[in-house]
């Protein structure tokens, strides 16, 4: 049965001059998966310990199923954590392994069999019940890790960056099994990464967390179309930045007067749009520019262009279009795709 997870400035501190973690609120809906993302020591592993119950918070409350946890040791939190590395015990075969929580827990062997035969069936592995990790390929020990977790029915999973080690393609078979598992399961989940890519694929709503504070918290579609300021946008791969002062629902840029489909407030404001939004074309928003580098990228082309006035942006266009340095163009930044920044006080682009 998942259940809601509620976050309230939650502040952890390892005796250092700034906090790993400050002021942490938000809540996670029952079935939701929710990803942490952000850099290596922005504090989401430090958040995800505390909910989990291996760190006490220095301030704040973690509420699961309306009910705080502080003070619940982590076996009685209804919680499963998945690691980096699976830490499997290394003389258990796989069943052993699966089962090691619900032996613990003194759930009847019978019952505790089958249990474990249908987590592994969840995760595709019912095959390797006999063997040892040591027999094991990385992606199925992270599957062996995903059923021990899953086989003590948790009201909550927890998911500490599990495909970081993995190699490419076994990561996105595993991205595709843990989205699979956590719908089929209903589990209320929070999965740290510091891939965004990977918060994008499996994440109904992402926690962007960078220094140890919470800068965004939306669906993921919001990070790319409506980012609260530079920083985010450029953590999302937003390269185009365009200083302006904004006056009756426009912007008057280098490049003429550009028009929003989401109005600016009035004043100075620096605009964004995505590389693959450019378009070479005429029409509104429009000027001329020239072609100054080109980078082929296999699914897409990257073009660096010059305006009037100094500004240089990019835009990210199919392979088959075909343009050279020295090229000139006409581009257009759509209206839909612009969008005004918080953070105004920025260099331009």
């Amino acid at each position: 049965m998942s259940a809601r997870l509620e976050i309230e400035g939650l502040t952890h501190s390892y005796g250092g001059d700034e906090p790993a973690l400050s002021e942490l609120t938000l809540s996670v809906e029952p079935g939701e998966l929710v990803a942490l993302l952000g850099p290596s020591g922005c504090g989401k592993t430090t958040a995800l310990k505390v909910v989990a119950g291996l760190l006490s918070p220095t301030h704040g409350d973690v509420r699961i199923g309306g009910e705080s946890v502080l003070g619940v040791p982590p076996e009685r939190r209804g919680a499963a954590m998945v690691f980096q590395k699976s830490l499997l015990f290394p003389h258990m075969t796989v069943e052993g392994n699966v089962g090691f929580g619900l032996r613990m827990r003194g759930v009847p062997r019978g019952e505790a069999r089958g249990r474990v035969e249908r987590a592994l069936k969840r995760v595709r592995i019912e095959g390797f019940a006999g063997r040892k990790p040591g027999a094991l390929s990385g992606g199925q020990q992270q599957r062996v890790a995903l059923a021990r977790a899953l086989v003590t029915e948790p009201r909550l999973l927890l998911l500490d960056e599990p495909l970081s080690a993995l190699d490419a393609n076994l990561r996105e078979g595993m991205r595709e099994l843990i989205k699979e598992v956590q719908r089929e399961g209903d589990h209320t989940t929070v999965f740290v990464t510091h891939d965004q890519e990977e918060a994008v694929v499996l994440a109904d709503r992402i926690a962007l967390v960078t220094g140890g504070r919470l800068r965004m918290y939306d669906h993921p579609e919001a990070f790319y179309e409506r980012p609260l300021s530079r920083e985010i946008a450029e953590f999302f791969g937003a390269t185009n930045f365009l200083r302006g002062q904004a006056r009756n629902g426009c912007v008057e840029t280098p490049l003429g007067t550009l028009r929003l489909e989401h109005p600016a407030p009035p004043g100075e404001v620096t605009l964004t749009i995505r590389p693959e939004a450019v378009r070479l074309e005429g029409g509104e928003n429009s000027f001329s520019a020239r072609v100054r580098g080109v980078t082929y990228l296999g699914t897409q082309v990257l073009y660096g262009l010059d305006v009037s006035g100094g500004v240089h942006l990019r835009a990210a266009l199919p392979p088959h279009t075909r343009l050279a340095v020295g090229d000139e163009v006409t581009a257009r930044l759509p209206a839909e795709s612009l969008w005004a920044l918080a953070d105004g006080e920025t260099t331009p682009g």
